[in-house]
C-alpha cells in the first residue's frame, strides 16, 4: 500500500470499516498521475489538495464512492483525463458526482449578474447532496490555505464562504464544517475585529474556565448518583458565534462571553429527559429558554434539548442534553447518514439522502429557482433564508409549516398560497385576532382572514416587517407589475426629499444627463426605473443623492462646491496665510484656508487652488478633489508650511470598535486625557455591531496625533483607529 494513504486509510478504517480500500488507492493512483505536473500556489504538489478534501471527508465519515469523487474531483475540469473515461474507469455513480463537482467549481458567487449560475448548484443538490458535501470540503481546506492567494482573492473567497457555504454547511447540519469555514473567512475578511475578540476571549479564559470545571463537576455528579451514563463537557466557543451573537441579541461581549455552555451527552433519548429533570432539580431553569428538538427536530435533522439554568453564583449555564447518534449527526450533519445507516430516520432504509423528499428547505429552493425570473433576487433569497433560524406553526387542519424565525401571519399566508398572501387582510392566531405585523412563536395556530374584492392586493408596509424570501419576493414582484407608476412617484420624491433635507441644489442635480449616467452605474435602463427602485425600496434615496454629489464633482462649479465646504482656520486677529501655517509663493499676504475635505497638517504634501473670493484653498496633494481640479492647472499655486507657534490645526479620526455600553464616553474621556479639544463628533452603529466614530479635533502640534492614536487603541473593543481625511474618506 502507497505509504502517503496511510494517515487517511487509518481514518476511513475508524469511520467507515466497511469501505473498498482498493478502488480509494486506485482512485488516488489516477489522480495523482493526471496531476503530477501540477503545483499548488504554495508550491506543494497539486495531489496534496485532491488528499486533503477526501481526509476532511473521511473524518465526517463519508461512503468510498464520496472518498474516490473527492479524489478526482479536479482531475476532469483541470487535467486531460476526460469524464468518458472516468465513467469507464471508476462507474456512473463517481463520474456524475465528478461532473457535479466540476460544474460547481464553475459557479461564481456574489455577483448579481453571475447569480444565474448558482441555480446550477441547487440543481446539483437535488441530484445527489453528496455533491455539495465534496464541494463543502473543498472549500475548507481551500480556506485553510488561503494566505498564498493575493488579497483581493482572499476577501472574495472568503465573503462567498460566509454568505454561501458556511450557511450551506448549517443548513446539511454539518456543524464541524460550518464552524471551522466561519471562523477562518472572519479572520480573513475582518482581522482586527477578530483578533480583538480573541484577545478578549484569552483574557477571560482562566477565570471562565474554572467556573465551567465546577458546572461540570456538579452535573456529573448528580447524574452519576440518578444512575444516568453521562459524558460532560464545555461546548467550544467560536469567535465568530460569539461576533453573531453580540449582533443578533444586541448585547456587549462580557454578556455573551460570561455565559457558560455545556453538552451533555447519554446513551438513549429516555436518558435525555432524565438527565434533564436532575439538572432542573439542582438549578431552577430560566422561563422561556426550554426547546426540545428531539420531540420536533430542526429543518437540518437536528435534535437536542436546549435549557438555560441559574447556576453557580447566579450566572446563567446554557446545556444542550443529547444521544450520541445525535451528537455525531449534529457535527456531521447529513454526511453522518452513511455511518448511521441503520438508524431508523430521515435516511431511509438505504441510507441514502433523498433531498426531494427528506430535505424540505432543498425542495422549496427547486421550487423557487423555478418561479424566480430575476437571478439577482433568487440569489437574496436564498442568502436571506440561508442566514436565518426557523419557528414552527400549525395550518387550521394541523399541517406544519416552517417559516423564518420573527415571522408574520403575512409570512404564513405567502407560504400557503401566492393568492392568499395577496389577499390577506386579517388573521387568528391561536383563536384570538392579531394584527398582521405580530410575530409568530412556536406552535401557535394560524387562520388566514382573505378578501374577496377583485382590487385587493399586499400593502407597500408589509415589506417592513414580513421576513421570508418568498413572501418578499411576491410583494415586490406585485407592486413591480401593478404600481410601477406609483413608485416612480415615490422615489422621486423621496430623492428630492433628502436633497431638500441637506439643502443641495435640486435643479443642478436633478438635471437629466446627471441622473441618467447615474442611472446607467447602477445598472438601471433610464431614469424611470432608477426612481422606481427607490420608490420600491430596492436602493435608498440616501444613497442616489451621495452618488449624484460626487458625480458632479467634474463640471465648473466643482471649486465652488468645494470652497462652500471648506473651514476657514479663524485665528485670533491672523486670518492671513501665516496664521494658517501655510505661506503661497510669492505672496505671504493671501489668505489662505486649510479645506475641510481632506483637513491638512503639516507634514502632509499640500497644493493650493485659488477660488473666486475666498482666498486659496489648501488640500492634501491625494485629497479626491485635487484631481477634478487639475483640470484647471492655470489656478493651482504652489504652497508650503509654515507654522507658527499660535498654528491651531484640524484634525479628524475615525474610531471603529466591537459596540458596548459606555464606548463613547471611554473614548472621549481617553481623548480629553490626551488634551484634545473636540469640536464635532459622529457615531453609527451599524447592524454588525461594529460602532464607527469620527471625530474632528484642534491640534497645535501634529506630532501630538501618534500619542492619540496609541490611546484610543487601548481601549477594550476598538480594533482600529486612524486619521481620516474629513469628508473625503
Amino acid at each position: 500500500m502507497n505509504p502517503v494513504l496511510e494517515p487517511l486509510f487509518r481514518t476511513v478504517r475508524a469511520t467507515h470499516p466497511k469501505a473498498d480500500l482498493r478502488l480509494i488507492e486506485r482512485a488516488y493512483d489516477v489522480a495523482a498521475y493526471h496531476h503530477r505536473d501540477q503545483k499548488r500556489k504554495s508550491g506543494d504538489p497539486y495531489i496534496t489538495h485532491p488528499l486533503a478534501v477526501a481526509t476532511i471527508l473521511a473524518e465526517l465519515g463519508t461512503d468510498d464512492e464520496t472518498l474516490c469523487a473527492a479524489l478526482l474531483h479536479d482531475t476532469v475540469e483541470d487535467t486531460a483525463y476526460s469524464l468518458d473515461e472516468l465513467r469507464g474507469d471508476f462507474g456512473d455513480t463517481i463520474g456524475s458526482l465528478v461532473d457535479g463537482v466540476t460544474k460547481l467549481d464553475k459557479v461564481k458567487f456574489g455577483d448579481a449578474a453571475q447569480a444565474e449560475t448558482v441555480r446550477k448548484m441547487v440543481v446539483a443538490m437535488s441530484r445527489d447532496i453528496r455533491v455539495l458535501i465534496i464541494k463543502l470540503a473543498d472549500r475548507l481546506h481551500n480556506m485553510r490555505t488561503m494566505r498564498y492567494l493575493p488579497e483581493h482573492k482572499r476577501h472574495q473567497k472568503s465573503r462567498e464562504t460566509l454568505e454561501i457555504f458556511a450557511p450551506l454547511a448549517h443548513r446539511l447540519g454539518m456543524n464541524t464544517i460550518k464552524w471551522e469555514l466561519e471562523d477562518l473567512a472572519f479572520a480573513m475578511l475582518y482581522p482586527k475585529r477578530y483578533d480583538e475578540i480573541a484577545r478578549m476571549v484569552s483574557e477571560r479564559a482562566p477565570r471562565r474556565d474554572l467556573f465551567l470545571q465546577e458546572v461540570i463537576e456538579k452535573v456529573s455528579g448528580d447524574l452519576r448518583d440518578a444512575k444516568i451514563r453521562a459524558v460532560v463537557k464545555g461546548r467550544p466557543k467560536h469567535y465568530y458565534s460569539v461576533y453573531q451573537k453580540m449582533i443578533a441579541r444586541d448585547v456587549a461581549f462580557d454578556d455573551i462571553y460570561d455565559l457558560v455552555g455545556i453538552r451533555v451527552l447519554v446513551d438513549s433519548v429516555r436518558d435525555c429527559y432524565a438527565a434533564l429533570g436532575t439538572i432542573h432539580a439542582r438549578w431552577n431553569p430560566v422561563p422561556g429558554r426550554f426547546k426540545d428538538y428531539i420531540a420536533m427536530p430542526k429543518f437540518n435533522m437536528y435534535q437536542s434539548l436546549h435549557t438555560t439554568v441559574i447556576g453557580p453564583e447566579g450566572k446563567p449555564v446554557e446545556l444542550q442534553i443529547r444521544t450520541h447518534a445525535m451528537h455525531h449527526r449534529a457535527e456531521y450533519g447529513v454526511a453522518a447518514h452513511w455511518k448511521y445507516k441503520e438508524e431508523v430516520g430521515s435516511a431511509g432504509p438505504t441510507g441514502k439522502v433523498k433531498p426531494g423528499s427528506d430535505m424540505a428547505w432543498l425542495r422549496q429552493l427547486l421550487d423557487w429557482q423555478k418561479e424566480t425570473s430575476d437571478p439577482g433576487e433568487f440569489l437574496e433569497s436564498l442568502r436571506f433564508d440561508l442566514s436565518v433560524s426557523e419557528v414552527y406553526v400549525f395550518t387550521p387542519k394541523g399541517q406544519v409549516i416552517a417559516l423564518p424565525e420573527g415571522a408574520t401571519p403575512v409570512d404564513f399566508a405567502y407560504a400557503v398560497h401566492t393568492e392568499v398572501g395577496h389577499r390577506c387582510i386579517g388573521a387568528r392566531v391561536n383563536g384570538r385576532l392579531v394584527p398582521l405585523e405580530s410575530r409568530l412563536g412556536n406552535g401557535d395556530t394560524v387562520e388566514i382572514f382573505t378578501s374577496k374584492s377583485p382590487d385587493a392586493g399586499p400593502s407597500r408596509d408589509w415589506l417592513k416587517f414580513v421576513k421570508s424570501g418568498r413572501a418578499r419576493n411576491k410583494i415586490r414582484q406585485w407592486f413591480s407589475k401593478e404600481r410601477r407608476e406609483t413608485a416612480i412617484e415615490a422615489g422621486k420624491e423621496a430623492i428630492g426629499r433628502a436633497m431638500r433635507k441637506q439643502g443641495l441644489p435640486l435643479q443642478r442635480l436633478m438635471s437629466g444627463e446627471a441622473l441618467l449616467a447615474l442611472a446607467r452605474d447602477l445598472r438601471y435602463p433610464d431614469v424611470s426605473a432608477l426612481y422606481a427602485a427607490v420608490g420600491e425600496g430596492h436602493i435608498a434615496a440616501q444613497a442616489v443623492v451621495q452618488k449624484l454629489v460626487a458625480s458632479i464633482g467634474g463640471v465648473d462649479s466643482a471649486e465652488e462646491d468645494i470652497a462652500e465646504t471648506s473651514l476657514p482656520t479663524r485665528l485670533r486677529g491672523r486670518p492671513r496665510g501665516g496664521g494658517a501655517g501655510v505661506v503661497v509663493a510669492g505672496d505671504a499676504d493671501v489668505w489662505v484656508r486649510l479645506s475641510k475635505c481632506c483637513t491638512p497638517v503639516p507634514g502632509d504634501e499640500i497644493v493650493g487652488f485659488v477660488t473666486r473670493g475666498h482666498g486659496v484653498s489648501v488640500h492634501r496633494a491625494d485629497c479626491t478633489n485635487v484631481q477634478q481640479l487639475k483640470s484647471q492647472p492655470d489656478r493651482l499655486v504652489e504652497v508650503s508650511w509654515s507654522p507658527s507657534d499660535d498654528s491651531v490645526f484640524l484634525v479628524a479620526i475615525q474610531v471603529e470598535a466591537l459596540d458596548r455600553p459606555r464606548l463613547l464616553s471611554d473614548v472621549t474621556r481617553t481623548l480629553s486625557d490626551q488634551h484634545v479639544n473636540i469640536l464635532s463628533a459622529s457615531v453609527t452603529t451599524s447592524r454588525d455591531r461594529v460602532a464607527i466614530s469620527k471625530f474632528t479635533f484642534e491640534m497645535g502640534d501634529p506630532k501630538h496625533l501618534g500619542h492619540v492614536l496609541k490611546a484610543v487603541r487601548t481601549i477594550q473593543g476598538v480594533f482600529d483607529v486612524y486619521r481620516v481625511s474629513g469628508a473625503g474618506g
